[in-house]
């Protein structure tokens, strides 16, 4: 069934795979490894698959108490792992985070804290900064550098949004062997941007589909040595669209009040569970399953509504959470994470521990083996002593810097132990909240313990002063009256996102 007239067509949803399978048994077949002899299996350096899930909230899956979206197979990989309850993007957009997860690095330490090439208000109080680069820096050392030096099979798939528009700053660059991206962003992109080029796309396929199907041709071809495979779904990012049996389904669906009701972002939310069973089955088909490491992760909270164009059709709920996607209250920056590591993690097990995106890089790359790289300072620390039941340091902080206005005002924030400030950009106040009591954020602690508030804003400077973070200035033309207004980003002359972000109505379907 064709969609209806006037919708529009989705990128995620209408691509299918051409060029695939010769691209990959080619780079396979000619890699290197530096294990040799060593086949990936119950005594080898294990496999790794990562599923990174676009703009996915911290509750919008049964793990996290969900009651409207059906995930079994995320159950699944709950009950097999450790679901974290306290993990964090540390950044509320997708470029800075997906650097973080590269690089092992705060967004402000690599210079990418807002998304590629970001937002611009040229009439807002304040001149927020530019990101530093317009890619990852090819100086960068990545994790998948690291696994491939360590003797990794490796390969991405799926939303990179980590390049500068053109071939030379994508994964395959960046220590990937196999790669299927698309330049620059996500939702304004199409087939014809896709490296390599899509062939044979035809109208009924579904993104989520066509990237899980050569994940699997990843896994199948990749038995020879150990592999680290990453799976970056465009899904759930609007614009929403998704199967109709799926969505017609939730529409009959008795639906909660509590905002979690959208049935087309729950059919999204379903498509992706299914490709996470699929991923699942393939490893235990392939007999590989008990070595295989299993990383289900997303790279910033949920959104609430619809951007720019909208139509103000709500997408979720992050309740319990305050606010959304694009801020540094919970609701933007908290995130599901779930590790299944055969043999070593303790099945349906949790871990309040505090964790942050910059944390992949150095936990991959002690569960393979692999030595860090001297020439890079990482602000990560390793999971896996936490992993394997130890227990987190209460001194650890962890740090935000969001200096853009997007759906907040510029603003930066720490969180130690169940304490968390907020520093906000354009007045300078500070927001205190006790999250152990408090994790919707609704009471604000900072004149009734000023001590508390004054020794996490001074963490918060220090921390900005290590890592070289920019901050916005003054704005001599600030406007009251446009301050909303978009304008042409000097990153990117004659890109406007208020022009180029057109979503279809909020409740549909591909057939």
């Amino acid at each position: 069934m064709a969609p209806a007239r006037g919708t529009r067509l989705n990128p995620y949803a209408g691509l299918i795979v051409g060029l695939a399978a010769m691209v990959l048994l080619a780079s396979c077949s000619n890699g290197s490894s530096q294990i040799d002899g060593t086949i990936a299996g119950a005594d080898g350096p294990p496999n790794i698959v990562f599923i990174l899930i676009d703009d996915l909230g911290w509750p919008d899956v049964e793990p996290y108490a969900n009651e409207f979206h059906e995930t079994p197979h995320i159950n699944r990989l709950a009950a097999d792992g450790m679901r974290f309850t306290n993990a964090y993007a540390a950044s509320p957009v997708c470029s800075s985070t997906r650097a973080s997860i590269q690089s092992g690095q705060y967004p402000a330490r690599v210079g990418i804290t807002d998304f590629i090439p970001g937002h611009w208000r040229p009439f807002e109080a304040l001149t927020v900064p530019t990101n530093r680069t317009q890619w990852l820096p090819h100086e960068v050392v990545t994790v998948g550098e690291t696994l491939r030096e360590a003797g990794y099979t490796t390969g991405y798939y799926g939303k990179w949004h980590l390049d500068g528009f053109d071939a030379v700053s994508l994964p395959t660059v960046q220590g990937y062997e196999v790669a299927r991206t698309r330049r620059g962003g996500a939702h304004f992109n199409f087939a014809d941007r896709f490296e390599p080029p899509y062939l044979d796309i035809e109208d009924d396929a579904y993104l989520t589909d066509v990237l899980t199907d050569e994940v699997i041709e990843f896994i199948d071809n990749s038995s020879a040595s150990p592999f680290f495979v990453t799976l970056a779904h465009f899904a759930v990012h609007v614009p929403l669209e998704a199967k109709e049996p799926t969505v017609e389904k939730y529409r009959n669906k008795a639906r909660p009040d509590n905002g979690v009701n959208n049935p087309v972002y729950a059919a999204m939310i379903e498509h992706v569970d299914d490709s996470v069973g699929r991923v699942l089955r393939t490893l235990d088909n392939a007999g590989i399953a008990d070595n295989t490491v299993v990383v289900f992760y997303s790279d910033n909270g949920g959104l609430r509504e619809r951007f720019d164009k909208s139509t103000g059709v709500i997408v979720s709920s992050n309740a319990p959470l305050r606010d959304e996607k694009g801020t540094v209250f919970e609701g933007g920056i908290r995130v599901p994470l779930i590790v299944k590591w055969p043999g070593v993690v303790e099945g349906g097990s949790s871990s309040d521990a505090l964790m942050v995106s910059p944390d992949i890089f150095p936990t991959l790359a002690e569960m393979a083996g692999a030595g860090l790289p001297d020439t890079q300072v990482l602000d990560g620390e390793s999971l896996v002593p936490i992993l394997k039941g130890g227990e987190q340091s209460a001194d650890r902080a962890i740090y935000f810097h969001y200096p853009h206005y997007h759906h907040m005002v510029p603003a930066g924030a720490v969180r130690q132990g169940d304490w968390k400030l907020i520093e906000f950009f354009d007045d300078n106040h500070v927001e205190l909240y006790d999250l152990a009591d408090d994790i919707g954020e609704s009471t604000d602690l900072a004149e009734s313990m000023p001590v508390k508030a004054a020794e996490l804003r001074a963490m918060l400077a220090a921390w900005r002063e290590d890592v070289g973070a920019l901050m916005p200035t003054l704005n001599e033309d600030f406007d009251r009256e446009r301050r909303g207004e978009w304008g042409e980003h000097p990153n990117r002359p004659g890109w406007n996102p208020d022009q180029e972000w057109e979503p279809g109505p909020g409740d549909q379907a591909r057939p």
